[in-house]
């Protein structure tokens, strides 16, 4: 068998890759020229091998679907359900060029649903060229109206629209529907109906409400489904995608946090080169966290890692990650104790955004500040995720801004340098961001920490915020926390904390009437943070919660719990 067929192994984040020059080499497919020749461990006839390779494994790719955002409320949500069978999903707008496109080499493209209506003008489509492409595409709601309206179908508004449960049935034993019985139920969300059919296509399901309910061109593997296979209202939708992205795409399951770990490891030491140097914000979240512990293991001391106490932080919080991250795990890692200049920048200010943009603004000078004292530095690590980015500006479909986003760009212009993003968990969802820390044996307890925001407490204390405020809320999250710790509920919430109103309310402590602040508790379940709902705390913890706050945390005469979802509500209050 020839070698060059074999896969080779994968191996540690410690091993060390010999290079030889490769000037005059022809890289042949590969869309850069890489700057030496790895030598891999390769696997033949059971013996391990050395062989040389004009790219480190951190360039092979993974099978890959490709989903067009259309602006759909559950976009990301087919994003994490084809993450979750292992295989590698990536969200473009819907808005993509077909060379964008293109680049990616997906085995399969999926079209989201959208809220607009494929007849109107201005409406967003699909590029042209992927109707001819060859690849299997699945259209979902507004996805299925677009590939019929492109294909020449027709689609127009319906009399009686779907809205909530219905009941499919499939008409043929169409791959797309291997595992499904007779009927299943599924999610319908459309106003909109297709009235005639394409050419070359034919109904393969149907509903009391919609004749063309699941359609496909079996020919040119083209499929449309008008519920919403995603959504876990469709007890079956994942058994559908799985059929779609395995049976008919022909995708393996190699999408893992082990693989991303060792690929991105590799990348780094590819990009930064044998003596560049990052720096890199941490604060202790499992984002920062990761990505510095990611970074440590690619590159070592020549990564400078700052944390910056801007008083904003959770009680003790920069000790614990100095212990945690210098001392445990070896990070180059410096403390900065900037809280009082943070304090003074934020006297009298109480609108959110303005102190968003304050605390930004300042965080940047600190930081810059610091940078310079290391030297020359070429790179610039943020752990951005996901949704940081689609909550901040349209970057995959006409999704609307909602607030401004720390994480998103904010330390790209520091004065006098000129330096490179890495970005290595862009496209990944917090819970593989946990995973992967999982996979580097990072301490559970870092890993299983709840998110906390860049603006820190600022964005927790509505109003204005002093020293004063910041200890109060400092003090009863602090209590909130660890009651939900002693009572082995923090594991199962995703994200709890504690906001400090700025209003005052009446009550009365011994004999005496008091006029004291209010706390309010949060605690949220949720996948992937783009929707939650509010975690119910049995009566008793929180009896002890609200009791232990209020005797023990001085200015405080008043407990009460945010139960509100996302959306219509977002899981910060600011």
């Amino acid at each position: 068998m020839d070698s060059k067929t074999l896969e080779p192994c994968l191996l540690h984040s410690s091993e060390r890759w010999q290079r030889k020059d490769m000037s005059d080499l022809n890289c042949g497919p590969l869309q850069h020229k890489p700057r030496g020749v790895f030598t891999l461990l390769w696997p033949i006839r059971g013996k391990i091998t050395r062989k040389t390779c004009p790219f480190p494994p951190a360039v092979m790719t993974h099978d890959t679907i490709v989903i067009l955002d259309f602006g759909s409320q559950y976009s990301h949500v087919i994003t994490r359900r084809i993450r979750e069978m292992g295989v590698y999903s990536h969200l473009l707008p819907c808005t993509a060029s077909a060379t964008e496109l293109h680049s990616l080499h997906p085995k399969g493209v999926i079209l989201s649903g959208g809220p607009n209506s494929v007849y109107d003008e201005g409406t967003p489509h699909a590029p042209h060229e992927l109707w001819t492409w060859g690849v299997p595409v699945l259209g979902i709601c507004y996805g299925l109206q677009e590939m019929v309206h492109a294909l020449g179908g027709k689609v127009s508004s319906s009399e009686r629209h779907e809205y909530g449960h219905a009941e499919l049935s499939p008409l043929c034993s169409d791959v797309l529907f291997a595992g499904i019985a007779d009927s299943m139920k599924v999610w319908m969300s459309h106003g909109d109906a297709v009235t005639q059919l394409p050419k070359g296509f034919s109904a393969i399901g149907h509903t009391e409400n919609s004749e063309y309910a699941a359609i496909c061109d079996g020919t040119r593997n083209l499929y449309g489904l008008q519920f919403h296979p995603e959504v876990n209202h469709t007890p079956k939708g994942r058994v559908l995608l799985a059929n779609f992205v395995k049976n008919i795409c022909g995708c393996k399951s190699d999408w893992t946090m082990e693989s991303f770990r060792e690929e991105e490891v590799l990348k780094i030491r590819e990009q930064v080169g044998s003596d560049g140097h990052v720096i890199g914000a941490v604060s202790g979240g499992v984002d920062s966290t990761v990505a510095a512990v990611l970074m440590n293991m690619a590159i070592g001391e020549r990564f400078h890692a700052i944390l910056i106490d801007n008083g904003l932080l959770r009680m003790d919080e920069a000790s614990q990650v100095m212990r945690r991250l210098r001392d445990d795990v070896g990070i180059n890692l410096t403390l900065v104790d900037a809280s009082e200049r943070f304090l003074v920048a934020l006297k009298g200010v109480t609108d959110p955004e303005a102190k968003r943009r304050i605390i930004g603004k300042l965080f940047i000078e600190v930081f810059e500040e610091e940078a310079q004292k290391i030297g020359k530095v070429d790179y610039l690590l943020q752990g951005t995720l996901y949704p940081d980015v689609i909550e901040s500006i349209s970057f995959k479909g006409p999704s609307s801004t909602i607030k401004t986003h720390h994480n998103v760009g904010a330390l790209t212009g520091l004065a006098g340098m000129t330096l490179k993003l890495i970005e290595p968990f862009r496209e990944l969802f917090k819970d593989e961001v946990r995973e992967l820390g999982q996979k580097m044996n990072i301490d559970e307890r870092s890993i299983r920490r709840h998110p906390f925001p860049g603006p820190g407490l600022a964005i927790r204390i509505l109003g204005e915020v002093t020293r004063e405020q910041t200890n109060i809320l400092k003090h009863a999250d602090k209590i909130y926390i660890d009651e939900l710790r002693n009572a082995s509920l923090y594991d199962k919430i995703d994200q709890a904390f504690a906001v400090l109103l700025p209003t005052r309310a009446v009550g009365v402590m011994g004999d005496q009437r008091t006029y004291e602040q209010v706390i309010v508790i949060r605690a949220v379940e949720t996948q992937d943070y783009m929707t939650a709902d509010w975690y119910s705390i049995p009566d008793s913890i929180l009896r002890r919660i609200s009791s232990r706050i209020m005797n023990e945390v001085r200015g405080v005469n008043r407990v009460v719990m945010d139960i509100s979802s996302k959306p219509p509500a977002t899981i910060e209050w600011e």
